[in-house]
């Protein structure tokens, strides 16, 4: 079982760098269509929305199989979730408004979507930083508290998604049913 998890978590990193690496052909290959920032922020907020997902999913996958062997890829998910967010966030304020703080203030001022997306973003933000075994020995009892407002994160993240949309609702409607399920699970198994 040892085994397992060694090769689970050897080939977690390289499986949630596939993303990436298919991001960065298709930038260099001019293949993100004709709106290639749209493309950007819409792959990278899908992937960190995606990996949101896996990262809830672990415990309820955990409890049903009733192997603990995931505790550690989940953390990596975690992280992952923070790093392609982090990657649709420089997105947005580089490459869509190069550092115009004036233009990002008012957009955001304009665009109650974005509120959201900033809302899910400082929380992943904040677990991201404090994911570490020595975050958790510093935070003690508070750790699992901050750590539970991953929860709000994805309820935020799919309602940023929802309202931004202006057409095909299918792909935000596939994620809040699958958050909506992994937050019955919590609820249940509470």
């Amino acid at each position: 079982m040892n085994g397992l998890i060694k090769s689970l978590l050897a080939l977690t990193p390289v499986f949630c760098s596939l993303p990436l690496l298919f991001l960065g052909f298709d930038i260099a290959s001019d293949n993100l269509g004709a709106n290639p920032i749209q493309a950007l922020h819409i792959r990278l907020g899908d992937w960190s929305l995606r990996f949101l997902c896996i990262t809830l999913a672990i415990t309820p996958i955990q409890a049903i199989t009733r192997w603990r062997g995931m505790t550690e890829c989940r953390q990596l998910f975690g992280l992952y979730t923070f790093f392609y967010a982090s990657l649709h966030v420089l997105v947005y304020l580089f490459v869509d408004h190069n550092f115009m703080w004036s233009l990002i203030i008012t957009d955001i001022i304009e665009s109650p979507y974005i509120w959201l997306g900033v809302l899910a973003y400082i929380i992943v933000f904040l677990l991201g930083l404090t994911s570490s075994k020595f975050a958790m020995k510093t935070l003690g009892k508070n750790w699992k508290k901050l750590h539970r407002w991953i929860y709000l994160a994805s309820v935020a993240s799919v309602i940023h998604y929802f309202w931004q949309l202006k057409g095909n609702l299918t792909e935000p409607l596939v994620y809040a049913i699958i958050i909506v399920l992994l937050l019955s699970f919590r609820l249940l198994a509470s």
